[in-house]
């Protein structure tokens, strides 16, 4: 446990989201004094009385002043999901964070963690991919996360300890959105359609390793967390594989079913132009090629050591969705919170 003088106060932006909650748990358990700052509301009863709570925008500049007060430590997750409309995209992922370090090199917080992610590296032409490894980013989403790094490193260059960790697509309690499309899938005993063969490698990251990486990001010496950081599991096998792991789980027989990508991702495409699929681009574009990058560098240099492996991070994903169903059988939207709407998806189901 931490000590007295080890502990710290945090303030995590967008610490009602499912990487937030999961983090704030994570940062209790350790004794320490947590701030969730987000503009959604935080509806957490198991954690509500032990954190200060503060609803409101990282792109007001006074709410996050006063969210700042006698901050140790930033974590800075506040984001807007690719599918947001692109001026939200920009405004929040980019105008926010350079907000938020404003606010933390003004009131002197210690340091300031950027979580960012791997759809700055675009569609790459090789794997895995390395922290230095050229940047580009697709669409509004990619592209605000690559100008938020630059924002960061603006700082870095002002004397500020600004870590900037890239995880892989990551899972866990909470999570929700597109993977809910396959977990209801999987509940009521469908076999479930690839895009490709599945034979591609596709590294995924339970969200308590990201917690743990984030909390090492936190507390190394600043000489060596000041850095860019890839986390990904370290364990993973091929998308057919590590889902077909979840179908098994289940116990109903049923299996992945591979369809050749060029013509689905152009019926997607359509759908996607007519708004009747959940899936954006950057989801079906890539789901049939290879996305993994390299963990070495956190490994070395934070001491990183992920726990869960991609079959590891889906079934215990699965469980959970299984056991707090109820609590979203009846509600969606567009964060990874809630269930996305399956759209035609749901009339294709009938078919599997």
């Amino acid at each position: 446990m931490t000590t007295p003088s080890q502990i710290k106060r945090y303030l995590i932006t967008g610490g009602a989201g499912f990487y937030g909650i999961n983090m704030i748990r994570y940062l209790l358990r350790y004794g320490h004094q947590v701030r969730s700052l987000d503009i959604a509301s935080f509806d957490y009863p198991d954690v509500k009385d032990q954190i200060d709570i503060i609803q409101g925008d990282i792109r007001d500049k006074a709410t996050v002043d006063r969210a700042m007060q006698n901050v140790d430590i930033v974590i800075h997750a506040a984001a807007a999901l690719p599918l947001y409309k692109p001026e939200d995209i920009y405004s929040t992922d980019v105008d926010g964070i350079r907000i938020v370090l404003q606010s933390a090199y003004e009131h002197r917080a210690e340091r300031v963690i950027h979580i960012s992610s791997t759809a700055v590296y675009g569609i790459p032409d090789h794997h895995p991919l390395a922290e230095d490894d050229r940047l580009d980013g697709v669409g509004p989403y990619g592209e605000a996360k690559v100008m938020a790094e630059i924002v960061c490193k603006e700082y870095r260059s002002r004397g500020m300890c600004v870590p900037i960790l890239r995880p892989k697509s990551f899972i866990g309690p909470e999570r929700l959105g597109v993977f809910a499309l396959f977990y209801d899938w999987a509940k009521d005993g469908k076999n479930f359609p690839m895009i490709g063969s599945g034979d591609n490698r596709y590294q995924f990251l339970d969200v308590e390793d990201l917690c743990a990486a984030t909390y090492l990001a936190a507390t190394r010496d600043c000489t060596l967390a000041n850095d860019t950081f890839n986390i990904g599991a370290k364990e993973f096998t091929t998308m057919k594989e590590d889902y077909q792991a979840v179908l098994d789980y289940t116990g109903h027989g049923k299996r992945i079913i591979p369809f050749p990508a060029g013509p689905m991702i152009w019926t997607l495409r359509l759908l996607e132009a007519l708004h009747l699929s959940p899936l954006y681009k950057w989801v079906y574009e890539t789901a049939a090629t290879d996305s993994f990058v390299s963990i070495d560098k956190a490994e070395h240099i934070l001491g990183y050591q992920p726990a869960f492996s991609n079959k590891d991070a889906l079934i215990r994903n699965y469980q959970w969705y299984i056991d707090n169903l109820s609590q979203f059988e009846n509600t969606s939207g567009i964060s990874h919170r809630v269930p996305w709407k399956q759209g035609i998806l749901k009339t294709a189901k009938a078919i599997f």
